[in-house]
């Protein structure tokens, strides 16, 4: 039989349901372990009703020596004493047979009920327990002493770290003299203001009847002998009685300890005024289990811990007004809630309601974010932001190299690394400084050098100047993109859907994998591979001047003859490149300057750094080492990766092609300076005809920006200061007519970069509860992280000594995992496995219980044939058309309602503003969602949820 509310769930992302997380949050009974115990978490919501630690403390040895043992303890889940093997067994889930919970329900309704007893120690609350009972003088000294008799403990040893690690157990009594805190690290993982509960049962030969005791106190009292963990106790539970086949009487504890641990009995039990209350939460109980068929399951099986609990809501009966009634939601919540089912979850955010004045977005987001600019440098006081810093820098670095040797190669010189790297400092520290959302990281993107690529092929064709005409496209763009400002326009992000979003998340990520496999191919080409007999295998020595030895190419064959002595000779062609240019000569052939291991040692590189990378990452999720080490692990994955391959690649001494960092702080362009001639050899007319390919430039830096602005600020990621897209876009126009006067790169948000910043700063929970994990409670939103990182960036250029050890096989190797980790995380390929993948080996996903497959596979065609046009178009002369067909997937996704039904819609992507309309009210009615129908897919619709397009998702 499985417990009520333990079954493991799925989370959906169909709904972000406000009221859940509200009725959540004002719920007694459920608390919240993450909250009190993280000091970062902040959260609101943490339960009125503190976290219960429960121990069952056995009686055994009758009728020998009778002793009382701990022989389990529950907190979230059970956790048993494996006596043979002197340790305490995994969290699990608790089953119980269902005549356990009978027999204990009749025990108590004929027992003791004590509710808000004034004990003040444990003589006392003995004391008051068997007075109620018929028993002689004697019997009763006797079972007063048995009771006060003090445990035997299972206690962990002091060498323990309060978190999850190697667990090693002694048998020990409690001592008094020595504070139970330093004896057992179990109290350091439970939350402050936690509470006891002490559950004894056994079996006692000179009982005649059974004998059942449930008290609550009205103070909660530390009962030391009572518990391993000095904790004040609430609740204690007495089940004795006379010797019965079987162990009933053990089963009946545990029933009682797993009754305390659930969040509906506990909160019950807590407000119960008499006996008829505390059966009635035990009928609500049993009315909520799972029963398993005999034969069927194997008893002795331990269930582990579900990755995410459900909500609490649909155990609670009635209409939203009895749930109301029943939680303590006010009545303005409880309206708000409401209101929000009937607006859905498309509601306007502050940061998107229109102010109808010139500029009004702008100036809310000023005013918004300005009360939150201290804490956006104090906030980064934490060492996780180090490890952030690290990452990013590396990822940066790496990115404005690359992008840089791009951009060199697509305007012929006239931009290059140096441009890049200083664009990228500069740019990136402005925007961090100044903007609505921090946290984007600016770079040179994809659709971005497409477009850089296409302006300079017309200026050459054309015969233009390339840097001045740049310059005027960049004023036009700024321009544009101001007008958009002014007018709100960023208010159209609404209609970014999940559609879009995966679109253009997909396009940028295969990008990224496309450019770093192409970089190892290009590796490739210039370090050929040897083959035996291959033609290129021939090198000779040339000396220059009129009496310098002329000769054919040979193959090497050197042999066993005095070359030194005859190096005015022909056979001085023979001789190793170094011997050659020792000698004054010049190394001549295809071969001199190959080396054959390099091909193959950079693609081990390549495949070290990415697979050591996406291991390290997923290291926070596995069993081997502390939680501590886990997580060091896993928040410093990338760089470990690329000192991984930085020492193999030092130990073999193999000259792999470096990192190259420029040493010269000049333009790249010989003899321009710094700052663009605004006509050149331009007409003057050219000035006016670049606000045509301005306009295109804009549609593709609106959509560029604020697509990544819609991922960064999605409310799974539960980001506490807001957003600001009317500020972002104004910083983007702002560092545009900066970048485009200096003729540097133009820069704009990098979905990729920003994601995998963001999922360096991720904030869980500290709680290590056993069998808990840890809870995701959004970002550490500061702007210290970027600031720091584009510094560096400008300082690199001065630090080539030290980058120039760095392998580029390496940095491509990390390049192809953020591009694989990006894309595997979107539920559209997810949805693309599913093309492939038989029908009884598919997930238990929620869209396939309410979208037939044929659907879902059609949705799924339409965003790879879309995908496909994009990446067509990008690769091909058309390209100019690319930021409009972006666009077009905005018309694509309306298109979409006259293909599937608004309900499909919700489960395969998001609704529109418009489509809400179109849904029935009584499907979003609070009272329709809260329905005891049996449907146990409407428990799924509010999990909370996490974020989806995340680099390295768990």
């Amino acid at each position: 039989m499985k417990l009520p509310g333990q079954e493991e769930f799925e989370h959906s992302s169909a709904h972000e349901n406000v009221l859940a997380e509200e009725l959540d949050s004002g719920l007694g009974p459920g608390p919240s372990l993450g909250g009190p115990s993280d000091t970062d978490s902040g959260e609101s919501g943490v339960s009125k009703d503190p976290l219960l630690f429960i121990q069952l403390n056995e009686l055994l040895g009758w009728p020998q020596a009778l002793e009382w043992r701990e022989t389990g303890r529950w907190m979230l889940f059970e956790e048993k004493l494996e006596v043979d093997a002197g340790r305490w067994s995994a969290p699990h889930v608790p089953t119980l047979a269902l005549p356990s919970l009978q027999n204990l329900r009749s025990l108590l309704a004929e027992g003791i009920v004590l509710l808000d007893c004034q004990a003040q120690s444990l003589l006392e609350l003995v004391e008051q327990v068997i007075s109620g009972e018929s028993l002689s003088p004697e019997l009763r000294g006797q079972l007063q002493a048995l009771l006060l008799q003090r445990p035997q403990h299972h206690i962990q040893t002091t060498g323990i770290r309060p978190c999850r690690g190697p667990n090693a157990f002694r048998n020990a009594s409690f001592d008094e003299d020595t504070p139970m805190k330093l004896q057992n690290p179990l109290k350091q993982k439970l939350p402050p203001g936690a509470e006891a509960a002490a559950v004894l049962a056994g079996e006692l030969g000179f009982l005649a009847q059974p004998l059942g005791a449930f008290v609550r106190l009205r103070n909660p009292v530390v009962l030391e002998p009572l518990t391993e963990v000095i904790l004040p106790s609430r609740f204690f539970c007495l089940l004795l009685g006379p010797p019965t086949l079987g162990r009933s009487y053990h089963e009946m504890g545990r029933a009682a300890a797993v009754l305390l641990s659930d969040p509906q009995f506990q909160w019950s039990v807590r407000r119960a005024n008499n006996l008829h209350d505390l059966l009635a939460a035990l009928d609500a109980f049993l009315q909520e289990v799972t029963t398993l068929p005999p034969g069927r399951w194997d008893r002795t099986a331990r269930i582990p811990p579900p990755k995410c609990l459900p909500s609490q809501h649909k155990r609670y009966p009635g209409p939203l007004s009895e749930l109301q009634e029943v939680t303590g939601l006010s009545r303005g919540s409880a309206a708000q809630a409401r209101d929000r089912h009937h607006h859905g979850q498309h509601a306007p955010s502050p940061e998107l309601q229109r102010t109808g004045r010139l500029f009004g977005g702008l100036v809310q987001d000023v005013r918004r974010k300005a009360c939150w600019y201290p804490s956006d440098f104090l906030d980064a006081l934490h060492p996780q932001c180090f490890s952030a810093v690290l990452y990013i820098y590396l990822a940066t670095v790496t990115n404005a190299i690359t992008f840089g040797g791009l951009l060199g190669d697509a305007t012929e010189g006239a931009q290059g690394v140096l441009e890049s790297f200083l664009g990228t400092a500069v740019a990136g520290a402005a925007f961090c400084l100044m903007a609505g959302q921090p946290l984007t990281i600016l770079s040179s993107t994809g659709p971005v050098l497409v477009f850089e690529r296409l302006l300079f092929s017309f200026s050459r064709d054309h015969s233009l100047d390339y840097l001045p005409f740049r310059l005027w496209v960049g004023i036009w763009v700024a321009t544009f993109c101001l007008v958009l400002v002014a007018t709100e326009a960023s208010l159209l992000v609404r209609y970014f859907t999940r559609f879009t979003e995966e679109g253009f998340c997909a396009l940028i990520s295969l990008i990224f994998i496309y450019d770093a496999v192409g970089k190892m191919l290009n590796l490739i080409r210039a370090y050929p591979i040897q083959r035996p007999g291959s033609p290129a295998q021939g090198c000779f020595c040339q000396f220059p001047g009129p009496g310098g030895n002329v000769s054919e190419w040979t193959s090497a064959k050197h042999k066993d003859t005095d070359v030194l002595s005859v190096v005015s000779l022909v056979n001085a062609s023979l001789l190793s490149p170094t011997e050659c240019i020792r000698q004054g000569g010049y190394p001549r052939g295809p071969s001199c300057h190959t080396v054959p291991d390099i091909a193959f040692f950079s693609l081990l590189l390549f495949f070290t750094s990415f697979l050591c990378a996406m291991a390290l990452k997923h290291v926070k999720n596995s069993r081997l080492f502390p939680s501590v080490v886990r997580k060091v692990f896993s928040d410093f994955s990338s760089v470990l990766a690329i000192l991984l391959g930085c020492g193999l690649d030092a130990f073999l001494g193999l000259a792999t092609p470096k990192l190259l960092v420029p040493t010269e702080f000049k333009p790249t362009l010989p003899g321009r300076g710094w700052l663009v001639s605004p006509f050149g050899a331009n007409p003057w007319w050219l000035s006016v005809a670049a606000a045509l390919p301005a306009l295109l430039l804009s549609i593709l830096i609106f959509m560029d920006q604020q697509i990544t602005a819609v991922i960064l600020n999605r409310a799974e990621y539960r980001l506490q200061k807001g957003a600001g897209f009317h500020l972002d876009l104004f910083c983007v126009a702002v560092l545009m007519l900066l970048t485009s006067a200096l003729g540097l790169p133009w820069y704009v948000s990098a979905t990729v970069l920003s994601l995998a910043h963001m999922d360096s700063l991720r904030r869980e929970s500290r709680a290590c509860v056993p069998g808990e994990a840890p809870h995701f409670l959004g970002i550490r939103e500061q702007r210290l992280t970027g600031l720091v990182v584009f510094i560096l960036t400008g300082v690199s250029i001065f630090l080539a000594p030290v980058l120039k050890f760095i392998p580029m096989p390496v940095l491509y190797g990390i390049f192809l995992y953020m591009g694989v980790a990006a894309l595997s995380s979107i539920q559209f390929m997810k949805r693309v496995q599913l093309l492939l993948m038989p029908t009884k080996h598919q997930p238990d996903m929620l869209l396939l219980r309410h979208v037939p497959l044929s659907r879902v596979h059609l949705f799924t065609a339409i965003q790879l044939a879309c995908l496909g046009l994009l990446w067509i178009i990008k690769s091909t002369p058309a390209a100019i058309i690319f930021p409009l067909m972006l666009l077009g997937l905005v018309g694509v996704r309306k298109a979409l309602e006259w293909v599937f039904s608004p309900l499909e819609l919700l489960w395969l992507d998001e609704l529109m503003p418009e489509e809400e309309k179109n849904i029935p009210e009584s499907g979003l009615e609070p009272e329709h969602l809260f329905s005891r129908d049996g449907n146990e897919d409407s428990e799924l619709m509010y999990q909370p949820k996490t974020p989806e397009i995340n680099i390295s998702v768990n």
